[in-house]
């Protein structure tokens, strides 16, 4: 019988991480109004010569306009001060989803072009600096999840002479599990692999920091953990390919009720073969033994 380890620690917080990442107000704003007045600027010019405001949704999504970053702060104007039901995700997609998608189905939320010009006719300083700020709100998201990465990764190395962690420290592209092993059909992102001196395969692992979760967020990604393990135990029962799974969580959002019990009940699961962590339990929970158990 394998225990969950979590769930004897009686106050999650003090396990967690805290990685505090972006400015506070209003110390943002100067690097915001920095970084959006231009693009503010260019949005009022397309307003005032735009016939409507579909029309100003196809002159930024039009694929001559610029390169998709390029395009993102006028997609994030447009979301913020003509329609919120147009998520930048979607109208990104300027060759997987058209325009009149949007115009056919969510016209009837585009605040008029008239509105909009009278509105941008004249921006005070302070609208400016407001509308900036709110443009840049979600610039930092991630950059948590980064740290925590490159501090597990800055630990791993010091800890082990005898292993190796392989994967994006920072931002970059998932390890997916058919690249590690061939036999593996189908979508499975892995954060970092660990291998032991011979070139073997370890350990997968996922890391996750969380400022805040809760609700709906975290019942997705219950069913998201779980799914792993599952695809991971069928296939390792499959093929006979051995390794463990590695769950870097951390984050306030952790201790929040919902996500911790996930945790715990995570943690222990496919005969011990699988342990969540945070950074500061990590010399507890990852360790030489665990790694090269059967």
């Amino acid at each position: 019988m394998f225990g969950s380890f979590l769930e004897s620690i009686e106050d999650p917080r003090s396990i967690i991480t805290p990685i505090q990442s972006g400015i506070t107000f209003p110390e943002c704003l100067e690097g915001r109004v920095e970084k959006y007045a231009p693009y503010v600027q260019r949005f009022r010019s397309l307003i005032l010569n735009s016939n409507n405001s579909a029309q100003l949704l196809e002159t930024i999504r039009d694929p001559s306009f610029g390169t998709g970053p390029e395009r993102m702060p006028f997609l994030k104007l447009f979301r913020r001060c003509v329609s919120p039901v147009c998520d930048t995700e979607a109208t990104k997609k300027v060759r997987a989803i058209s325009t009149s998608t949007f115009v056919d189905n969510y016209g009837h939320t585009f605040k008029p072009i008239e509105e909009l010009a009278e509105q941008f006719g004249w921006i005070s300083c302070g609208e400016l600096a407001a509308l900036c700020a709110l443009v840049g709100e979600y610039d930092d998201r991630g950059q948590q999840g980064y740290v925590l990465t490159d501090l597990f990764f800055t630990w791993f190395e010091q800890a082990f002479d005898d292993f190796s962690i392989e994967g994006p420290r920072g931002a970059g592209k998932d390890i997916q599990l058919s690249e590690v092993f061939p036999a593996f059909e189908g979508e499975y992102p892995a954060d970092f692999i660990v291998r032991d001196h011979s070139g073997n395969v370890q350990a997968v692992g996922f890391a996750r920091y969380d400022s805040t979760r809760g609700g709906s967020q975290s019942d997705d990604r219950t069913g998201g953990n779980s799914d792993k393990v599952a695809k991971a135990k069928g296939f390792s029962k499959k093929t006979g390919e051995s390794f463990k799974l590695i769950f870097l969580a951390d984050g306030p959002g952790l201790a929040h009720q919902d996500t911790w019990a996930e945790a715990c009940t995570l943690d222990g699961k496919w005969d011990g073969k699988v342990r969540v962590t945070t950074l500061k339990t990590a010399p507890q929970r990852i360790t030489r033994e665990w790694l090269t158990a059967n």
